[in-house]
């Protein structure tokens, strides 16, 4: 079925559009506020409370409509007018990220204001225009509305406290995966490259066998990690992402030690390659003091012992 131009639209279509559209971001702050309201409660008010404005004009321009045209309101879908505003649902994302929905409510108001005075400079109807000029202000006072009940609910405390719920997330959802694929990258890889290097002395026979392993290592970690689980119950976000964040990060981690071996010279090759390693296990130590809250001493410890042994394994394996 072909779509309807908006500037082909009645007066009383463009109403009932509005009116279904002021219903539809309703909902989508409701929906909003339910999805933060956990681990950011006091945003989860500022859209409780937006929500409750958006019924208002809903209910506003349901009397106006009634006043003008009757009880009986057309069924006019986004879908069947062309270009008229879609919304993405990232409202059905678990966890919600705070930074996605407000990112999302400017868009939110800005395309419906831009819709509308778009269409204001193509219809020549006076009452429509009236209209449509009544709507672009509504859309203006949202915003102005949102930042009002930011300044009431979002306290200095509150937002500091929403800070560190959101740097929570930001660990257990990307530093968390990532870490844990550039320390399989990096340590796991060690083993076959340099033992692949001492036992044929060739520099593009380590190459190819690092390269191997690094890639392979990623997949399987990528698979690994989306296939833990849907992130419903821990939090740990969508398992696409972490499986692409664990698996780029894995490959990251072994292409790292093994570009080096692309270095025609066999003695210069491996004096980078360990320069490289000891690079990657230094980032690792500081990525997990930083994060994870593990004293720097004990973290550079433990991450340096950890790949030493797998290195010295390599290398004894491949001289045998």
């Amino acid at each position: 079925m072909p779509k309807k131009n908006f500037k082909d639209l009645t007066e009383r279509e463009i109403l009932a559009l509005a009116i279904r559209l002021e219903e539809e971001d309703s909902r989508i702050y409701g929906d909003f506020a339910d999805g933060l309201r956990e681990t950011y409660p006091s945003t989860a008010k500022v859209f409780e409370e937006m929500q409750a404005e958006e019924r208002k004009h809903s209910q506003s321009l349901l009397e106006m409509y009634r006043q003008r045209f009757g009880d009986h309101i057309p069924l006019v879908r986004a879908q069947d007018v062309r270009g008229f505003v879609e919304r993405r649902p990232v409202w059905l994302v678990r966890p919600l990220g705070i930074n996605t929905v407000r990112k999302q409510v400017g868009i939110m108001e800005l395309e419906t204001r831009r819709f509308y005075e778009r269409a204001l400079e193509r219809i020549t109807d006076a009452p429509t225009r009236k209209l449509l000029s009544d709507l672009i202000e509504i859309e203006r006072q949202h915003s102005a509305y949102a930042e009002t009940l930011e300044e009431r609910h979002l306290t200095g405390e509150a937002r500091a406290e929403e800070e560190k719920s959101q740097r929570r997330l930001f660990v257990l959802q990307v530093v968390q995966p990532g870490l844990a694929g550039l320390m399989d990258g990096s340590v796991s890889t060690l083993a076959p490259i340099f033992a692949a290097a001492f036992a044929t002395r060739e520099t593009h026979a380590a190459f190819l066998v690092g390269l191997a392993a690094s890639l392979g290592a990623g997949i399987s970690m990528a698979f690994a990690e989306a296939l833990s689980d849907d992130g419903s119950l821990t939090g740990r976000g969508r398992p696409l992402f972490r499986g692409i964040v664990t698996g780029a990060m894995t490959t990251a981690g072994g292409l790292g030690h093994t570009l080096p071996f692309l270095i025609p010279s066999f003695h210069a090759a491996f004096i980078v390659a360990v320069l490289v390693v000891a690079v990657e296990l230094a980032i690792i130590s500081y990525v997990r003091h930083k994060y994870m809250d593990t004293p720097l001493l004990s973290s550079t410890m433990q991450v340096i012992v950890g790949g030493t042994v797998v290195f010295i394994i390599g290398i004894l394996i491949g001289s045998s």
